[in-house]
Parts: C-alpha cells; structure tokens; sequence
C-alpha cells in the first residue's frame, strides 16, 4: 500500500463550475497505482467540489442557477465582510461539499462516462483555491 499527496492550484473566474477532471485524472496517473481511493478536499469556505455531467453545458447553467436561487445575494445577511456575495458563497458551500472520494479501478478513476469533476466557485471576483489531493492505493 501506498500514498500520495499534491496540492492542485486552481485559478478561477469568477463564479460557476469549472472542471478539474484533467488536472486530477493527470495526478493520478503519474502515482502509477492500480487500485486505491482518491479523495480531493477543497481547503475553502466559499468554494466547493462537485461530480456532475460533463457534456451539455446546460447541466452546469441550471445548477448555478439554482444555487443562485436557493442562496441569493442579500443585504440581510449580517456576515458581509467581504462583499455582498461572502455570506452566499458559505451558505452554497454547505448545500453541496468540501471532499470527493473518487475510488481507482485499472489505474484510472472510476467515474461514470458523463461524469467530470468540478471546482464550484461561489465568489464573484476571481480567486485562487487550493485542492488537496490524496491517494491511498497500490
């Protein structure tokens, strides 16, 4: 049994979900393991990590708008430190997740044909996220 660590620097926009798939598939198989788990952990409290499709970019729009809906920017919040977009970015981060488990199989991540995985970004302005990417197998 083996680990394997990095930490994935990821540059966004602005809001929206921006796939990672490539950057994590290209970690993995430098590891050159055959068989293990994969967990991506998001070290932030305003942007989170999705499985989702990976084919028509509508899935992607209806989601962000449907976040955008359940959590809306609002002056009513009382945490606005940062803008009016602070307090909306941790209440979307906590309907969706921080960590991913992704199992290995045939030294390649088991997701499904449609499937890609996402860094949802839920600030406005663009930012600079750190993933944690952590391998456990042989």
């Amino acid at each position: 049994m083996r680990q394997a660590s990095r930490t994935l620097s990821v540059a966004t926009p602005g809001q929206g979900l921006h796939e990672i798939t490539r950057e994590v598939a290209a970690f993995v198989a430098g590891e050159d393991m055959t068989t293990g788990l994969l967990t991506v952990f998001c070290r932030h409290t305003s942007a989170s990590l999705l499985i989702q499709e990976n084919a028509d970019p509508d899935v992607r729009r209806d989601l962000e708008d449907w976040v955008a809906r359940v959590a809306p920017e609002s002056p009513s919040y009382r945490h606005q430190d940062e803008g009016p977009d602070d307090m909306p970015a941790h209440l979307r981060t906590a309907l969706t997740t921080v960590q991913l488990s992704i199992p290995l199989t045939g030294g390649r991540l088991a997701l499904g044909t449609w499937q890609g995985i996402y860094l949802f970004e839920h600030r406005t302005r663009p930012q600079r996220r750190e993933l944690v990417l952590h391998l456990l197998g042989e």
